[in-house]
Parts: C-alpha cells; structure tokens; sequence
C-alpha cells in the first residue's frame, strides 16, 4: 500500500501497473507527479531509447515524456484501446487473457532485452527490465490479486 505521494512507508516506490502490465512507476519516461523528470533526464532517456532501438532517432523531451497510457498515445499495441474494447482497466482483468496481442506485445518488448543488457549500465538496465521485462508477472500478479479478492 502507498503511504505517500506514490512510496511505501518502507521507501520503495509503489508499482503503477499500465494495462499491458509496465510498471510506470520505475520508467524513465513516466513525468506524472511525484515523478517529474529534470530536461537532463529526459534527453538521456531519449538517447538511451535511440540506442536500445526503441526509436530510430533521438526525440524531443516532449516526445519522450509521458504521463501514463492513453488511447491516444502511441502504443504500437494499442493494448489501452483493447482493454476500453473489453471493458476492463488491464489485460490481466480481461476474460480474453492471455490473447495473441498481449503474446505478442510480451514477445516484441522480450526481443529488445539483449540490446538493453549490451547497450546500458547496470543501473539503466535494472530501470528497465523492472519497467518493461516484467510485464507479464506483472499482470499475473495484478490477476492472482484480483481472483483472491473476489472469492
């Protein structure tokens, strides 16, 4: 449970879970308050994302920044627009899950983990594989908690 502003009373950050199960909370992108990010940390960021393939040049802070998902944003899943579909605030609520989208969206976002771990520090690495590469225990976790609340 958060204590505060998006930490636990222990100082951890709290997970924000997105609905194809990043956890918002650890991305360097995520600008939502308490998360504000400085112009330095988003360049870097963009830079990071350049060089991990994530884009194919380096975007502005604008581009970069994000406040969470949105049907709108662009998700090369459109795993928000889904979920709005099937009437549900995350894949792992959904009756469909696991689908082919969410297979694939697991398999693509896998893919770019060998890049990650030759191309970033051992700290941007860890930021992102806790944000990105843990997607799918993410939603399992947000779904095992959902199953036990019900009964």
């Amino acid at each position: 449970m958060a204590d505060h502003e998006g930490f636990r009373k222990d100082g951890s950050m709290e997970k924000i879970i997105a609905a194809c199960g990043n956890d918002c909370a650890a991305c360097p992108r995520y600008t939502k308050h308490p998360y504000q990010k400085t112009e330095e940390q988003l360049r870097h960021t963009a830079e990071m994302w350049m060089k991990i393939g994530y884009r194919d040049r380096i975007v502005s802070n604008q581009e970069i920044a994000c406040t969470g998902c949105t049907a709108e944003n662009a998700c090369r899943f459109h795993t928000v627009t889904c979920c709005e579909e099937h009437t549900v605030s995350s894949c792992a609520f959904c009756p469909e899950y696991p689908c082919p989208l969410i297979h694939e969206c697991f398999q693509i976002t896998v893919s770019f983990e060998p890049e990650c771990r030759k191309v970033c520090t051992r700290e941007e690495y860890e930021q992102i594989r806790t944000a990105f590469f843990e997607k799918k225990e993410n939603l399992e976790n947000l779904r095992k908690r959902s199953e036990g609340s019900e009964g």
